[in-house]
């Protein structure tokens, strides 16, 4: 009944609803009283200690959390849980309206039910259901793909796409990777998209599997940790169906680098960042910097004296890149500001700032200078996004055997699928 009525909410309704589900269902103060003065007069050594705490977790259990557990019996329930979740998100995003306690509910949940035993690992391929196919092309948010064709081209023989599904929902994926199959760590998206498929001798000659585009495609898993059991499991399974290749790489984009971060620097709005708008000047060489200042007057006319306003004119015209003289003295700088950026500058958590780094090194990944690749993305939306730079983060050998000893006594390989004992 929930359920059908929820779904009969509009837009402006859902948040009358959860305001009422939070103040109408949750545990009250008579519930738990009477256990909690028995757990506050008991000593930690006493014979009923234990007995109490149980007593006391099971009374303050949220009946939130009761009533939601009950969907994961209910066919498309688990569905219906994300997409009340991802609207849930939507609603905090866009109001000041707090419904933390209710996200809270559901992600302790989704973080006992996103486990590795009840997730599969699957290929798709061109042989795979029209539905899973269109659905990987529809939410694939890093490389976005306009026909069915492209995403053809994603299923190529040297080509891997791998998602993980819950066991609720065989039929629509939760996450999924885009693998390439190359010889070496390549240094430029374009080597990949857009680029003739490999022969069958070529695909023998690879080495290393590059992910390059990774997507969560259930909104309402936002936050939760998925990365490294999808990592661990892609590696292994390639590893054992393509058995020469011995090196594991992203070739990742760096969302945020320019407008989030080097832009409002050079606008002199670095109070929040440890890089200052003088450090940024200072990467320079006094040769770049004329250069590129006299460069940039012969352009526009303009007589800018600041550097830092030449660099934040040049750079918000993703045209610069079609000048000689822009690329050779942007490279190295660039290249420093956003290893930086990558490594140094850290959210409130004390995490990485940039989310694609934070969840890669978060997984254990590495990542160093020569990694960093300028102009590794030369469309319009990487130029905005990040200047064109992309990075590589190595996942190494050493990585995979420590993952997998933590793993080896929960899962089992069988029939090409990943599953729990």
């Amino acid at each position: 009944m929930i359920k059908m009525g929820y779904e009969d909410l509009s837009g402006e309704e859902k948040p009358f609803f959860f305001n009422e589900l939070l103040r109408k269902v949750e545990t009250s103060k008579q519930e738990i009283e009477s256990t909690l003065k028995k757990v506050l007069a008991a000593q930690e050594g006493d014979l009923r200690w234990n007995k109490l705490l149980s007593e006391l977790r099971i009374k303050a259990e949220c009946p939130r959390v009761k009533l939601f557990r009950k969907f994961i019996n209910i066919s498309e329930g688990l569905k219906f849980l994300l997409e009340l979740r991802r609207d849930i998100i939507a609603i905090q995003r866009r109001t000041a309206l707090d419904l933390g306690p209710l996200d809270e509910n559901l992600s302790y949940l989704f973080d006992s039910w996103f486990q590795s035993g009840f997730l599969i690992l699957h290929e798709i391929t061109l042989n795979s259901p029209y539905s899973q196919i269109n659905h990987i092309q529809r939410h694939d948010m890093v490389h976005p793909m306009t026909t069915l064709e492209e995403m053809g081209e994603r299923l190529g023989h040297d080509r891997r796409c791998l998602a993980l599904y819950h066991c609720s929902m065989p039929d629509e994926p939760v996450i999924f990777i885009e693998v390439a199959l190359t010889k070496g760590i390549p240094r430029s998206i374009h080597e990949i998209i857009g680029e003739q498929a490999k022969t069958q001798d070529e695909i023998e000659q690879c080495d290393t599997a590059i992910f390059y585009s990774i997507n969560n495609s259930q909104e309402g898993l936002t936050g939760i940790g998925l990365g490294k059991i999808l990592i661990f499991q892609v590696v292994d399974y390639i590893k054992r169906t393509v058995p020469n290749i011995q090196s594991f790489s992203t070739l990742s984009p760096i969302p945020g680098f320019w407008k989030n971060y080097l832009k409002k620097i050079l606008e002199g709005k670095d109070v929040d960042f440890k890089m200052a708008r003088e450090k940024i000047i200072e990467t320079f060489s006094q040769k770049s910097r004329k250069t590129l200042e006299h460069e940039f007057s012969s352009q526009t006319g303009s007589q800018e004296g600041d550097f830092g306003k030449v660099l934040l004119g040049i750079l918000s015209d993703p045209t610069w890149i079609k000048n000689p003289s822009y690329v050779k003295q942007l490279e190295k700088p660039l290249v420093e500001i956003t290893h930086y950026y990558l490594t140094k500058e850290k959210n409130a958590r004390g995490k990485p700032l940039n989310p694609v780094a934070n969840f890669h090194l978060a997984n254990g990944a590495t990542i160093s200078k020569k990694h960093i690749n300028f102009l590794g993305n030369r469309s319009l939306k990487g130029l905005e996004e990040s200047c064109g730079l992309m990075v590589n983060y190595v996942y190494s050998q050493s990585w995979f055997q420590r993952i997998r000893k933590s793993f080896q006594s929960l899962l089992r390989i069988e029939g090409g699928f990943v599953i729990a004992p």
